[in-house]
């Protein structure tokens, strides 16, 4: 049985399990605070081709708003917090697109031709099982530019681990991304939206911020490809994050919405920006 299947048979178990989210008013690197809910995702197929070959990296349509200091492979620890970063203080029309649970070999090559295509950068929030079977996509995310970060090992509810299977889900997909995208990830998102204490508590130990969203397309229940478009430009705004999925199920739709939505916003003005963190 492929990865692919094995973790979203996990995710299926937890269908019934309540989201959680937080909020907040502090930030820090110009992000904003706020409060969120996570949606769990049903089976997928198996998974499909290869995925490609990196293409060569090209310029930021914008700079990251949050400072261009370099990432380092060994990230300080973070500050603890009690609530996770669903938004940033963006300029102008300037949001963020996000992409959870991949990556997949058939549908994260697809993401990341549109996103090369129009010269966007996103960030990819990855499950280690899937980044240890497809470490070729997160080098190719290195080499154009996309920002990668920890979404756990298998997608559990982390709510329901103790402190160490939560570190534990945690460092081994830290390692993994090292391994093949080449630095230890800074962003963490729980899967579903799901934080309490010791996630707080450990995730900024390993020197990651939690990063969740404010705009869920809610591809996952897999509504159709109008449904998402409209979903994603009605929340459409400054400072938003929006939340996709690139693997977890059939992403068909998510591709084919990307491709309609992404060049329809940026015609009206819309900038896409990565997240990134400044040390002082």
């Amino acid at each position: 049985m492929k990865k692919d299947q094995l973790l979203t048979r996990r995710r299926a178990l937890l269908a019934g399990a309540v989201a959680l989210g937080a909020a907040g008013a502090a930030g820090t690197a110009g992000l904003l605070l706020s409060g969120s809910s996570d949606t769990p995702v049903p089976p997928a197929p198996a998974a499909g081709p290869e995925a490609r070959s990196a293409l060569k990296p090209s310029a930021y349509r914008l700079s990251p708003l949050a400072g261009d200091a370099p990432q380092r492979a060994a990230p300080l620890p973070a500050r603890v917090r009690t609530s996770p970063i669903l938004r940033f203080s963006g300029r102008g029309d300037t949001m963020m697109l996000t992409f959870d649970d991949g990556p997949h070999p058939e549908f994260t090559p697809h993401v990341l031709d549109i996103l090369a295509q129009y010269d966007v950068r996103a960030t990819f929030m990855v499950c280690g099982e899937m980044a240890d079977w497809n470490r070729d996509l997160l080098a190719r995310m290195a080499d154009e530019g996309h920002v990668v970060g920890n979404h756990t090992w298998s997608h559990p509810l982390l709510t329901q681990l103790d402190r160490r299977g939560i570190r534990s889900e945690l460092e081994r997909t830290s390692d993994v991304i090292e391994k093949a995208y080449g630095e230890r990830p800074l962003w963490f998102r729980a899967p579903y939206g799901a934080w309490n204490r010791d996630v707080f508590k450990l995730n900024a130990e390993l020197g990651m911020e939690p990063l969740a969203w404010s705009v869920d397309s809610l591809d996952w229940t897999t509504p159709g490809t109008g449904a998402i478009v409209r979903r994603i430009e009605s929340g459409a705004a400054p400072g938003v994050v929006v939340l996709s999925h690139d693997a977890g199920g059939d992403r068909s739709q998510t591709v084919r919405a990307l491709r309609k939505y992404l060049p329809k916003l940026l015609d009206d003005g819309r900038h896409f920006t990565v997240p990134r963190r400044q040390y002082t």
